[in-house]
């Protein structure tokens, strides 16, 4: 899932660049860090990922305290990233402050819904997967019971 995500990850910075040479893009890792093991380092994966096939460099924050989520957001506004990007649901809050006032700019964020016409919300369906392991248990069980 982790590998998906990263893809998705690239795939976010380049489906929203109409022009490389104009475009910077922007990602906001959430406390853990871009090395967390988990969505954050998935994130900066695909952030690295997007570098490293577009040539384009993109601005990047991590968040140390939940005072910084909404900092961090208006930091990359004034910096003119044209899409941010902030990994975890903890940023629905700032970013709906955020994402309300500059409607001109682009968002996203990974592992939540945000309804605004400037936001793009990345959701998974993690319960699919340990469906998926308790059907796999089930049916390699030579007793019937897991």
């Amino acid at each position: 899932m982790l590998r998906t995500f990263a893809a998705a990850a690239a795939g976010l910075f380049l489906a929203t660049s109409a022009n490389a040479s104009d475009f910077t893009p922007a990602i906001i890792f959430d406390m853990g860090g871009k090395f967390d093991e988990s969505f954050n380092q998935a994130a900066y994966n695909g952030a690295e990922r997007f570098r490293e096939e577009t040539g384009i460099d993109y601005l990047e924050f991590e968040i140390t305290n939940d005072a910084q989520r909404e900092q961090a957001l208006r930091r990359m506004v004034r910096k003119d990233a044209d899409v941010v990007v902030v990994v975890g649901f903890a940023f629905a809050t700032p970013l709906e402050a955020v994402a309300g006032e500059e409607t001109d700019r682009k968002f996203t964020i990974i592992d939540m819904v945000v309804d605004l016409p400037n936001v793009q919300s990345v959701t998974f369906k993690e319960h699919e997967g340990s469906f998926l392991v308790g059907m796999a248990a089930a049916l390699a069980s030579k007793t019937g019971k897991v």
